[in-house]
Order: structure tokens, then sequence, then C-alpha cells
């Protein structure tokens, strides 16, 4: 999910397709119906992080801290 979010964000248009890897999708939802929720949040910030770097690659763990502390994901 995160590398279609990544493809989306950067104009990549896939070309692969595989089918075991959506069976799998398919068994793991009969089995819990939130999980698509629980993957496209991870999916979401994973895709967050990493499009972050792309657009500042100096982007280094103090400012990283920083930017967690602007947005509220840690307290300052």
């Amino acid at each position: 999910m995160g590398s279609a979010f990544l493809c989306a964000a950067l104009g990549i248009v896939p070309t692969v397709r595989h089918a075991d890897y959506i069976g799998s999708w398919l068994e793991l939802l009969r089995e819990d119906n939130r999980a698509i929720f629980r993957a496209a949040s991870a999916a979401t910030k994973a895709a967050d992080w990493l499009l972050a770097r792309r657009a500042c690659p100096e982007l280094g763990r103090g400012a990283e801290a920083q930017a967690a502390q602007a947005d509220g994901r840690i307290a300052a």
C-alpha cells in the first residue's frame, strides 16, 4: 500500500500486478475487517516520511524532531 501511495505522489505508473499479493490481502481482510485501516495508516506515515526526505534530503535527526514537535506528534 505504501508503494502505491509513493507511486501516486511521484507520478509513477505501476506496471506489475501480483495475484498472490492481492490474494493474501483478501485472506487477511476475511479474518480482520479493520486490517486495511491499520495498514493504510502505517503506509501513509511511511510514505510521508520518505517523501519528506525527498523534498528535504538534509533533514536530520534534529530537524526531524523539530518537525515532529511542530506538527504535534511530540510534546514541546
